[in-house]
């Protein structure tokens, strides 16, 4: 099983690792700093080095019949299973990735609190983000509110936390899960991400280590997706 090392430590920009295989134009390793699309968040992209050559990682996917994590190249030529590469991420995609991702959680989390809005949908890619809700009637002002309270906490530097619990006992947290039709894989221990009193959510993507690193959320549009397909897009500004 491929070691997700973004999960420990979401700054690290570069590592070496060992190709374990390569399948036409899917490359494994056994370890990785790149997040592949999950969750409703979008994919890393970067490079693979090795022997002075630089192929380019153009997406990265989960691999679920082999368990593993698929790094998609532009050429696979020259890589074979048991070399050593190493793996460079491009940051400010990333980054920029981490920045809407925690600011999602403490939006969720206020939607949850003050309405008992749970996520129906959702994408967040390094440009912008959406969320559904599950929300029975539109009013933009709810978002309005939403946004404005976010930011809130944004300003206030909170230490956004990451440690693992035992699955039992992290289901038993209120509002853990905040997605209205998905569960957390079934594994023995969750991945927690906690924004301390504001969120507390099971989590297996790459976030900032303080909630004053998103900057601003800015509220770019709402629609109105159907029942209980409340929908809000965002930035984060700079």
């Amino acid at each position: 099983m491929v070691e997700l090392v973004y999960q420990h430590d979401s700054y690290i920009r570069k590592l070496d690792a060992m190709v374990t295989s390569v399948v036409d134009d899917r490359v494994y390793v056994d370890k990785t700093i790149f997040h592949p699309r999950s969750g409703g968040v979008d994919h890393d992209t970067g490079y693979i080095v090795f022997d002075n050559k630089r192929v380019r990682v153009v997406k990265v996917l989960f691999d679920r019949e082999k368990g593993d994590v698929a790094h998609f190249v532009e050429d696979p030529d020259g890589l074979e299973p048991g070399m050593r590469v190493r793996l460079v991420l491009d940051w400010d995609r990333r980054y920029r990735l981490m920045r809407l991702h925690t600011a999602a959680h403490i939006l969720a989390a206020i939607m949850y609190r003050e309405y008992g809005a749970l996520i129906t949908g959702g994408n967040i890619s390094p440009d912008k983000a959406y969320d559904d809700y599950s929300l029975e009637t539109m009013d933009r002002e709810v978002f309005v509110r939403a946004v404005m309270l976010a930011n809130k906490v944004v300003e206030e530097g909170i230490e956004v936390k990451i440690y693992w619990l035992p699955r039992e006992e992290a289901l038993k947290i209120p509002g853990v899960v905040k997605l209205a039709s998905r569960m957390p894989p079934d594994v023995k221990e969750l991945r927690i991400v906690e924004i301390p009193g504001v969120d507390v959510q099971a989590d297996g993507g790459p976030h900032v280590r303080n909630t004053r690193e998103i900057g601003r959320i800015v509220l770019l549009k709402v629609a109105n997706k159907g029942r209980r397909r409340k929908r809000l897009y965002y930035t984060v500004e700079p």
